[in-house]
Protein backbone atom coordinates (compact mmCIF):
# COMPACT_ATOMS: atom_id res chain seq x y z
CA UNK A 1 0.00 0.00 0.00
CA UNK A 2 2.16 3.35 -0.98
CA UNK A 3 0.08 6.59 0.66
CA UNK A 4 1.30 10.07 -1.30
CA UNK A 5 1.04 13.30 -0.03
CA UNK A 6 -0.67 15.55 -2.34
CA UNK A 7 -0.87 18.79 -0.13
CA UNK A 8 -1.34 19.78 3.50
CA UNK A 9 2.86 18.93 3.94
CA UNK A 10 4.30 21.78 5.29
CA UNK A 11 1.41 23.75 4.78
CA UNK A 12 -2.13 24.43 6.27
CA UNK A 13 -4.18 23.96 2.70
CA UNK A 14 -5.13 21.50 0.55
CA UNK A 15 -5.71 18.43 2.00
CA UNK A 16 -5.19 15.59 0.37
CA UNK A 17 -4.05 12.39 0.51
CA UNK A 18 -3.96 9.39 -2.32
CA UNK A 19 -3.65 5.96 -1.90
CA UNK A 20 -2.92 2.76 -3.68
CA UNK A 21 -3.53 -0.44 -2.97
CA UNK A 22 -3.00 -3.43 -5.49
CA UNK A 23 -6.61 -3.32 -6.19
CA UNK A 24 -7.98 -0.01 -5.46
CA UNK A 25 -7.02 3.62 -5.80
CA UNK A 26 -9.26 6.39 -3.64
CA UNK A 27 -8.66 9.94 -1.60
CA UNK A 28 -8.93 11.14 1.64
CA UNK A 29 -10.08 14.83 1.06
CA UNK A 30 -9.61 16.86 -1.94
CA UNK A 31 -9.09 20.10 -0.97
CA UNK A 32 -8.11 23.52 -2.68
CA UNK A 33 -5.26 25.55 -2.35
CA UNK A 34 -5.43 29.02 -0.91
CA UNK A 35 -3.49 32.02 0.13
CA UNK A 36 -1.46 34.07 -1.20
CA UNK A 37 -2.00 34.19 -5.13
CA UNK A 38 1.71 32.14 -6.00
CA UNK A 39 0.33 28.97 -3.75
CA UNK A 40 -3.21 29.13 -5.29
CA UNK A 41 -1.91 29.12 -9.02
CA UNK A 42 -1.13 25.12 -7.70
CA UNK A 43 -5.02 24.98 -7.70
CA UNK A 44 -4.53 24.76 -12.30
CA UNK A 45 -1.73 22.32 -11.83
CA UNK A 46 -2.72 18.54 -12.89
CA UNK A 47 -3.28 16.31 -10.33
CA UNK A 48 -0.34 13.79 -9.21
CA UNK A 49 -2.91 10.79 -9.78
CA UNK A 50 -5.55 10.22 -12.71
CA UNK A 51 -8.84 11.23 -11.63
CA UNK A 52 -10.67 8.50 -13.51
CA UNK A 53 -8.94 5.94 -11.79
CA UNK A 54 -10.05 7.34 -8.18
CA UNK A 55 -12.72 5.08 -7.22
CA UNK A 56 -14.11 6.74 -4.09
CA UNK A 57 -13.13 9.29 -1.75
CA UNK A 58 -13.52 9.68 2.10
CA UNK A 59 -14.08 13.51 2.64
CA UNK A 60 -12.84 14.57 6.44
CA UNK A 61 -15.70 17.74 6.47
CA UNK A 62 -16.52 20.63 4.30
CA UNK A 63 -14.06 23.37 4.53
CA UNK A 64 -12.34 24.55 1.20
CA UNK A 65 -9.08 23.26 1.85
CA UNK A 66 -10.58 19.88 2.10
CA UNK A 67 -13.07 19.76 -0.34
CA UNK A 68 -12.78 22.43 -2.73
CA UNK A 69 -11.04 20.58 -5.80
CA UNK A 70 -13.75 17.61 -5.66
CA UNK A 71 -15.84 19.62 -8.76
CA UNK A 72 -12.23 19.68 -10.27
CA UNK A 73 -11.69 16.48 -10.21
CA UNK A 74 -15.15 15.51 -11.58
CA UNK A 75 -14.47 17.77 -14.39
CA UNK A 76 -11.17 15.31 -15.44
CA UNK A 77 -13.01 12.50 -14.77
CA UNK A 78 -13.80 11.03 -11.41
CA UNK A 79 -17.34 9.38 -11.53
CA UNK A 80 -16.93 7.58 -8.06
CA UNK A 81 -18.46 7.84 -4.76
CA UNK A 82 -17.76 10.80 -2.12
CA UNK A 83 -18.67 9.02 1.33
CA UNK A 84 -18.92 12.16 4.31
CA UNK A 85 -21.34 12.61 7.47
CA UNK A 86 -25.09 13.76 6.53
CA UNK A 87 -23.78 17.80 7.07
CA UNK A 88 -20.73 17.84 5.37
CA UNK A 89 -22.61 16.60 2.25
CA UNK A 90 -25.03 19.98 2.59
CA UNK A 91 -21.95 22.14 3.54
CA UNK A 92 -20.11 20.74 0.34
CA UNK A 93 -22.71 21.71 -2.12
CA UNK A 94 -23.28 25.15 -1.43
CA UNK A 95 -19.03 25.65 -0.70
CA UNK A 96 -18.33 23.87 -4.15
CA UNK A 97 -21.77 26.62 -6.02
CA UNK A 98 -19.84 29.56 -4.03
CA UNK A 99 -16.73 29.00 -4.82
CA UNK A 100 -17.70 28.32 -8.87
CA UNK A 101 -19.42 31.71 -8.73
CA UNK A 102 -16.33 33.25 -7.53
CA UNK A 103 -14.30 31.83 -10.05
CA UNK A 104 -16.88 32.41 -12.83
CA UNK A 105 -16.77 36.00 -11.89
CA UNK A 106 -13.18 36.53 -11.75
CA UNK A 107 -12.14 34.44 -14.95
CA UNK A 108 -14.61 37.07 -16.21
CA UNK A 109 -13.26 39.79 -14.97
CA UNK A 110 -9.18 38.69 -15.64
CA UNK A 111 -10.52 38.02 -19.37
CA UNK A 112 -11.81 41.33 -19.64
CA UNK A 113 -8.28 42.88 -18.88
CA UNK A 114 -6.32 39.94 -21.45
CA UNK A 115 -9.04 40.67 -24.00
CA UNK A 116 -7.27 44.67 -24.25
CA UNK A 117 -3.93 43.11 -24.51
CA UNK A 118 -4.70 40.97 -27.05
CA UNK A 119 -4.10 37.86 -25.09
CA UNK A 120 -6.03 34.64 -25.20
CA UNK A 121 -9.01 33.95 -22.55
CA UNK A 122 -8.85 31.41 -19.70
CA UNK A 123 -11.61 28.91 -18.51
CA UNK A 124 -12.14 28.24 -14.79
CA UNK A 125 -10.91 25.41 -13.07
CA UNK A 126 -14.74 24.53 -12.89
CA UNK A 127 -18.21 25.94 -13.46
CA UNK A 128 -21.61 26.38 -11.65
CA UNK A 129 -22.66 23.12 -13.49
CA UNK A 130 -19.79 21.05 -12.69
CA UNK A 131 -20.43 21.60 -9.13
CA UNK A 132 -23.86 20.91 -8.83
CA UNK A 133 -23.67 17.84 -10.96
CA UNK A 134 -20.86 16.60 -7.89
CA UNK A 135 -24.21 16.47 -5.38
CA UNK A 136 -24.99 12.75 -6.87
CA UNK A 137 -21.67 10.82 -5.91
CA UNK A 138 -22.58 11.62 -2.59
CA UNK A 139 -23.01 8.96 0.70
CA UNK A 140 -24.12 9.94 3.67
CA UNK A 141 -21.91 8.42 6.39
CA UNK A 142 -23.00 8.05 10.08
CA UNK A 143 -20.59 8.42 13.03
CA UNK A 144 -18.90 5.44 14.91
CA UNK A 145 -20.36 2.76 11.99
CA UNK A 146 -18.10 0.65 10.48
CA UNK A 147 -18.29 0.50 6.58
CA UNK A 148 -17.46 -1.77 3.86
CA UNK A 149 -15.95 0.07 0.93
CA UNK A 150 -14.70 -3.02 -0.98
CA UNK A 151 -13.43 -6.55 0.17
CA UNK A 152 -10.45 -5.30 1.35
CA UNK A 153 -11.22 -2.13 2.90
CA UNK A 154 -13.32 -0.81 5.62
CA UNK A 155 -13.60 2.68 7.35
CA UNK A 156 -15.27 4.40 10.36
CA UNK A 157 -15.58 7.68 10.90
CA UNK A 158 -15.58 9.60 14.19
CA UNK A 159 -16.55 13.10 15.72
CA UNK A 160 -13.16 15.16 15.26
CA UNK A 161 -15.28 18.34 17.39
CA UNK A 162 -13.82 20.79 14.41
CA UNK A 163 -16.68 22.17 13.15
CA UNK A 164 -20.80 20.69 12.18
CA UNK A 165 -20.38 17.03 11.73
CA UNK A 166 -16.35 16.90 10.72
CA UNK A 167 -14.78 13.33 11.01
CA UNK A 168 -11.39 11.77 11.77
CA UNK A 169 -11.03 8.28 10.05
CA UNK A 170 -10.00 4.78 10.83
CA UNK A 171 -8.93 3.38 7.77
CA UNK A 172 -8.53 -0.85 7.83
CA UNK A 173 -6.80 -1.64 4.69
CA UNK A 174 -6.17 -5.94 4.36
CA UNK A 175 -3.60 -7.05 2.30
CA UNK A 176 -1.61 -10.42 1.84
CA UNK A 177 -4.08 -11.61 4.71
CA UNK A 178 -2.80 -8.72 6.82
CA UNK A 179 -5.04 -5.92 8.01
CA UNK A 180 -3.07 -2.40 8.84
CA UNK A 181 -5.16 0.25 10.41
CA UNK A 182 -4.13 4.03 9.24
CA UNK A 183 -5.91 6.95 11.06
CA UNK A 184 -6.35 10.51 10.01
CA UNK A 185 -7.07 12.74 12.93
CA UNK A 186 -8.07 15.46 10.55
CA UNK A 187 -8.46 18.92 11.61
CA UNK A 188 -8.70 18.00 15.56
CA UNK A 189 -11.39 20.78 17.49
CA UNK A 190 -11.00 22.02 21.15
CA UNK A 191 -12.60 20.38 23.63
CA UNK A 192 -15.35 22.70 25.66
CA UNK A 193 -16.51 24.13 22.24
CA UNK A 194 -20.32 25.20 21.96
CA UNK A 195 -22.75 23.89 19.50
CA UNK A 196 -19.86 20.73 18.30
CA UNK A 197 -19.01 17.67 20.42
CA UNK A 198 -15.67 17.51 21.96
CA UNK A 199 -13.62 15.49 19.52
CA UNK A 200 -13.23 11.57 20.05
CA UNK A 201 -10.43 9.57 21.29
CA UNK A 202 -8.99 6.81 19.37
CA UNK A 203 -7.08 3.93 21.11
CA UNK A 204 -5.03 2.53 17.99
CA UNK A 205 -3.14 2.61 14.96
CA UNK A 206 -0.40 1.07 12.93
CA UNK A 207 -0.19 4.58 11.54
CA UNK A 208 -1.13 8.49 12.17
CA UNK A 209 -1.38 11.08 10.11
CA UNK A 210 -2.10 14.23 12.27
CA UNK A 211 -2.31 17.46 11.68
CA UNK A 212 -0.19 20.57 13.62
CA UNK A 213 -2.15 23.84 12.57
CA UNK A 214 -0.95 25.21 16.33
CA UNK A 215 1.25 22.50 17.22
CA UNK A 216 3.30 25.05 19.13
CA UNK A 217 0.66 27.55 20.35
CA UNK A 218 -1.26 27.33 23.29
CA UNK A 219 -4.33 29.11 22.84
CA UNK A 220 -6.32 31.44 25.13
CA UNK A 221 -8.47 30.01 28.26
CA UNK A 222 -11.25 28.95 25.81
CA UNK A 223 -13.60 30.37 29.27
CA UNK A 224 -12.05 33.85 28.46
CA UNK A 225 -12.97 34.36 24.88
CA UNK A 226 -16.83 35.00 25.81
CA UNK A 227 -15.13 38.13 28.18
CA UNK A 228 -13.08 38.92 25.94
CA UNK A 229 -15.33 39.44 23.01
CA UNK A 230 -17.49 41.72 25.24
CA UNK A 231 -14.49 43.62 26.42
CA UNK A 232 -13.41 44.15 22.54
CA UNK A 233 -17.25 44.99 21.77
CA UNK A 234 -17.73 47.40 24.47
CA UNK A 235 -14.37 49.69 23.92
CA UNK A 236 -15.46 50.14 20.20
CA UNK A 237 -19.08 50.78 20.86
CA UNK A 238 -17.84 53.25 23.04
CA UNK A 239 -15.98 55.18 21.07
CA UNK A 240 -18.70 55.06 18.44
CA UNK A 241 -17.06 52.70 16.10
CA UNK A 242 -17.93 49.42 13.93
CA UNK A 243 -16.36 46.46 15.36
CA UNK A 244 -15.45 44.55 12.09
CA UNK A 245 -14.67 40.63 11.93
CA UNK A 246 -13.53 38.69 9.45
CA UNK A 247 -14.59 35.41 9.93
CA UNK A 248 -14.95 31.90 8.16
CA UNK A 249 -18.05 30.76 6.66
CA UNK A 250 -18.81 27.41 8.06
CA UNK A 251 -18.65 27.17 12.33
CA UNK A 252 -16.47 30.20 13.57
CA UNK A 253 -19.46 32.58 12.41
CA UNK A 254 -22.02 29.89 13.62
CA UNK A 255 -19.98 30.39 17.01
CA UNK A 256 -19.41 33.55 17.08
CA UNK A 257 -23.61 34.33 16.59
CA UNK A 258 -23.84 32.10 19.31
CA UNK A 259 -21.91 33.85 21.68
CA UNK A 260 -23.18 37.09 20.86
CA UNK A 261 -27.02 35.62 21.46
CA UNK A 262 -26.24 34.69 25.14
CA UNK A 263 -24.11 38.36 25.81
CA UNK A 264 -27.03 40.53 24.84
CA UNK A 265 -29.43 37.83 26.74
CA UNK A 266 -27.24 38.81 29.89
CA UNK A 267 -26.99 42.03 28.84
CA UNK A 268 -23.18 42.79 28.88
CA UNK A 269 -23.33 45.04 26.63
CA UNK A 270 -25.67 47.45 24.62
CA UNK A 271 -27.94 45.67 21.91
CA UNK A 272 -26.64 46.96 18.59
CA UNK A 273 -27.22 45.91 15.59
CA UNK A 274 -25.04 42.82 14.48
CA UNK A 275 -24.47 42.37 10.76
CA UNK A 276 -24.24 39.19 8.87
CA UNK A 277 -22.45 40.22 5.90
CA UNK A 278 -21.99 37.15 4.17
CA UNK A 279 -24.44 35.14 1.58
CA UNK A 280 -22.24 31.63 2.22
CA UNK A 281 -22.32 32.23 6.14
CA UNK A 282 -26.62 32.64 6.12
CA UNK A 283 -26.72 29.68 3.72
CA UNK A 284 -24.32 27.74 6.15
CA UNK A 285 -26.14 28.93 9.18
CA UNK A 286 -29.48 27.01 7.97
CA UNK A 287 -27.74 24.01 7.41
CA UNK A 288 -26.38 24.28 11.02
CA UNK A 289 -30.62 24.91 11.89
CA UNK A 290 -30.87 21.88 10.61
CA UNK A 291 -28.68 19.56 11.99
CA UNK A 292 -29.38 20.20 15.72
CA UNK A 293 -28.81 15.97 16.20
CA UNK A 294 -24.95 16.14 16.62
CA UNK A 295 -25.25 19.77 18.73
CA UNK A 296 -23.71 19.63 22.39
CA UNK A 297 -26.22 19.45 25.53
CA UNK A 298 -25.29 23.40 26.20
CA UNK A 299 -26.79 24.28 22.63
CA UNK A 300 -29.46 21.98 22.49
CA UNK A 301 -30.99 22.96 26.11
CA UNK A 302 -29.59 25.81 27.94
CA UNK A 303 -29.35 28.27 24.60
CA UNK A 304 -31.70 26.49 22.47
CA UNK A 305 -32.37 28.59 18.63
CA UNK A 306 -28.94 29.91 19.11
CA UNK A 307 -28.60 31.70 15.65
CA UNK A 308 -32.15 33.31 15.98
CA UNK A 309 -32.23 37.00 17.93
CA UNK A 310 -33.83 40.21 17.34
CA UNK A 311 -30.30 42.24 16.98
CA UNK A 312 -28.98 39.73 13.95
CA UNK A 313 -29.38 41.14 10.38
CA UNK A 314 -28.55 39.00 7.34
CA UNK A 315 -27.33 41.13 4.46
CA UNK A 316 -27.64 39.53 1.05
CA UNK A 317 -27.29 41.46 -1.15
CA UNK A 318 -24.59 43.32 -2.90
CA UNK A 319 -27.16 46.66 -2.06
CA UNK A 320 -27.51 45.56 1.15
CA UNK A 321 -23.86 45.09 2.10
CA UNK A 322 -22.91 48.67 0.57
CA UNK A 323 -25.24 50.44 3.14
CA UNK A 324 -23.05 49.51 5.92
CA UNK A 325 -20.30 52.18 4.82
CA UNK A 326 -22.84 54.83 5.77
CA UNK A 327 -24.30 53.36 8.82
CA UNK A 328 -23.32 55.58 11.46
CA UNK A 329 -24.14 53.75 14.62
CA UNK A 330 -21.68 51.49 16.39
CA UNK A 331 -22.39 48.03 14.99
CA UNK A 332 -20.61 44.48 14.28
CA UNK A 333 -20.03 43.59 10.55
CA UNK A 334 -19.04 39.53 10.82
CA UNK A 335 -18.43 39.49 6.71
CA UNK A 336 -16.10 36.57 4.81
CA UNK A 337 -13.57 35.74 4.06
CA UNK A 338 -11.92 34.52 7.41
CA UNK A 339 -8.24 35.67 6.11
CA UNK A 340 -9.44 39.01 4.20
CA UNK A 341 -8.25 37.35 0.89
CA UNK A 342 -11.33 38.56 -0.99
CA UNK A 343 -14.70 38.31 -0.82
CA UNK A 344 -17.19 41.22 1.26
CA UNK A 345 -14.64 41.55 4.13
CA UNK A 346 -12.25 43.89 1.51
CA UNK A 347 -14.54 46.41 1.15
CA UNK A 348 -15.05 47.08 4.86
CA UNK A 349 -11.40 47.10 5.53
CA UNK A 350 -10.92 49.49 2.53
CA UNK A 351 -13.75 51.75 4.26
CA UNK A 352 -12.82 51.46 8.04
CA UNK A 353 -9.37 50.40 8.09
CA UNK A 354 -8.62 54.10 8.43
CA UNK A 355 -10.90 54.90 11.05
CA UNK A 356 -9.35 55.54 15.22
CA UNK A 357 -12.84 54.55 15.76
CA UNK A 358 -13.19 51.11 14.75
CA UNK A 359 -11.94 47.83 15.46
CA UNK A 360 -10.58 44.77 13.40
CA UNK A 361 -11.14 41.11 15.57
CA UNK A 362 -9.78 38.12 13.60
CA UNK A 363 -10.67 35.36 15.77
CA UNK A 364 -9.34 32.92 13.19
CA UNK A 365 -6.04 31.60 11.70
CA UNK A 366 -4.09 33.53 9.47
CA UNK A 367 -2.30 32.35 6.98
CA UNK A 368 1.41 33.35 5.68
CA UNK A 369 0.65 35.60 2.79
CA UNK A 370 -2.35 36.84 3.19
CA UNK A 371 -3.60 40.36 3.63
CA UNK A 372 -4.84 39.67 7.13
CA UNK A 373 -1.60 37.92 8.65
CA UNK A 374 0.01 41.36 7.44
CA UNK A 375 -2.23 43.71 9.27
CA UNK A 376 -2.35 41.61 12.17
CA UNK A 377 1.85 41.59 12.05
CA UNK A 378 1.24 45.56 12.61
CA UNK A 379 1.80 46.62 8.95
CA UNK A 380 0.49 50.12 8.95
CA UNK A 381 -0.18 50.80 5.80
CA UNK A 382 -1.59 47.60 3.41
CA UNK A 383 -2.09 47.54 -0.51
CA UNK A 384 -5.56 46.43 -1.38
CA UNK A 385 -7.64 46.82 -4.37
CA UNK A 386 -5.58 48.64 -6.10
CA UNK A 387 -4.75 51.52 -3.39
CA UNK A 388 -2.92 52.00 0.10
CA UNK A 389 -4.77 52.21 2.78
CA UNK A 390 -3.27 53.13 6.44
CA UNK A 391 -4.20 51.16 9.07
CA UNK A 392 -5.38 53.31 12.03
CA UNK A 393 -8.15 50.76 13.30
CA UNK A 394 -7.33 49.13 16.61
CA UNK A 395 -6.27 45.40 15.67
CA UNK A 396 -7.23 42.75 17.74
CA UNK A 397 -7.47 39.17 18.01
CA UNK A 398 -8.84 35.94 20.16
CA UNK A 399 -6.99 32.57 20.08
CA UNK A 400 -10.07 30.93 22.09
CA UNK A 401 -11.84 31.16 18.89
CA UNK A 402 -9.64 28.69 16.96
CA UNK A 403 -11.59 25.67 15.67
CA UNK A 404 -8.34 23.82 15.72
CA UNK A 405 -6.72 22.26 18.90
CA UNK A 406 -3.30 23.99 20.42
CA UNK A 407 -0.41 22.11 20.91
CA UNK A 408 -1.41 20.76 24.10
CA UNK A 409 -4.93 19.70 22.76
CA UNK A 410 -2.83 18.05 20.23
CA UNK A 411 -0.98 15.88 22.64
CA UNK A 412 -3.84 15.01 25.08
CA UNK A 413 -5.39 13.89 21.89
CA UNK A 414 -2.70 11.72 20.90
CA UNK A 415 -2.30 10.04 24.63
CA UNK A 416 -5.39 8.75 23.36
CA UNK A 417 -3.54 6.13 21.73
CA UNK A 418 -2.98 3.29 24.21
CA UNK A 419 0.42 2.32 22.50
CA UNK A 420 2.72 5.19 20.31
CA UNK A 421 1.88 3.94 15.95
CA UNK A 422 3.95 2.62 14.54
CA UNK A 423 4.82 5.82 12.38
CA UNK A 424 3.30 9.17 12.87
CA UNK A 425 2.97 11.55 9.68
CA UNK A 426 3.01 15.52 11.04
CA UNK A 427 0.84 17.62 8.72
CA UNK A 428 -1.47 20.23 8.12
CA UNK A 429 0.91 22.32 9.58
CA UNK A 430 3.55 25.34 8.70
CA UNK A 431 7.36 25.01 9.79
CA UNK A 432 7.65 25.98 13.68
CA UNK A 433 4.40 24.07 14.35
CA UNK A 434 5.27 20.97 13.01
CA UNK A 435 8.87 20.76 14.84
CA UNK A 436 7.20 21.43 17.48
CA UNK A 437 4.41 19.32 18.07
CA UNK A 438 6.94 16.33 16.57
CA UNK A 439 9.56 17.14 19.28
CA UNK A 440 6.32 16.52 22.12
CA UNK A 441 5.36 13.40 20.36
CA UNK A 442 8.66 11.48 20.36
CA UNK A 443 8.89 12.84 24.22
CA UNK A 444 5.98 10.23 24.98
CA UNK A 445 7.60 7.61 22.73
CA UNK A 446 5.89 8.42 18.97
CA UNK A 447 8.25 7.99 16.11
CA UNK A 448 7.68 10.79 14.13
CA UNK A 449 8.13 12.48 10.46
CA UNK A 450 7.30 15.42 8.54
CA UNK A 451 6.67 14.49 5.10
CA UNK A 452 6.81 17.01 2.14
CA UNK A 453 4.48 17.23 -0.64
CA UNK A 454 4.86 14.80 -3.24
CA UNK A 455 6.36 12.42 -0.94
CA UNK A 456 5.64 8.80 -1.32
CA UNK A 457 5.13 6.20 1.56
CA UNK A 458 5.16 2.38 1.36
CA UNK A 459 3.05 1.60 4.47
Amino acid sequence: MKLTFCGAAKIVTWSCYYIETGTTKFLVDCGMFQWPKEVTRLNYEPFLFDPKQIEFILLTHAHIDHCGLIPKLYKQGFNGKIYATSATIDLSNILFEDSAEIQEKNIEDENRRRKKNHQEPRVPMYTLDDAKACKKFFSPIEYTKTFTLNENIEARFNDAGHILWSANIELFVTEWSKKTKIVFSWDIGQRGTPIVQDPTLIADADYLLIESTYGDKKHEDTAGKEELLVKYTTETFNKWGKLLIPSFSVERTQELLYFYNIIIKEGKFPAEKIFLDSPLSIKATEIFKKHTEVFDEEALHKYPHPFDFPELECMESVEDSMKLNTYNDPCIIIAGNGMCTAGRITHHLRHGLRDKKNTLLFVGYQADGTLGRYILEWEKKVRMMGMEVDVNAEIEKINGFSGHADGDQLLRWAKGFTKPPQKTFIIHGEGNAQIALKSRLEEIGFTCEIPSIKDQVEL
